[in-house]
């Protein structure tokens, strides 16, 4: 298993309770997928560069996370159907970060 660092802006009208929820089913659905949350990080609300889905900011949460290599299209995939997320970022820590 390889950890990814995933960064994701969430709509701005959840409350601290509702995204609290959507990050619990988020971490349910990676461990069906046979991968865990190592850590969460709740940025807080931030101004936007641009307008996404006439929203000017959102909730940023930064995660890393564990999971199989061949179940990161399928996570990925759930992430985007995620009526609550306006954008995500997906990478995969290289050596020199996962030391960090």
């Amino acid at each position: 298993m390889k950890n990814y660092d995933l960064m994701a802006v969430f709509k701005p009208n959840l409350d601290n309770d509702e995204l609290d929820k959507v990050l619990d089913k988020m971490a349910k659905g990676l461990k069906e997928l046979g991968g865990k949350v190592i850590s969460t990080e709740k940025t807080g609300r931030k101004k936007l560069a641009y307008d996404i889905q006439n929203f000017r900011d959102g909730f940023f949460v930064t995660m890393i996370l564990e999971i199989p290599e061949d179940k990161v299209a399928d996570f990925n995939r759930n992430l985007r159907l995620n009526e609550n997320i306006l954008r995500i970022m997906f990478l995969e820590q290289t050596k020199s970060m996962q030391g960090a």
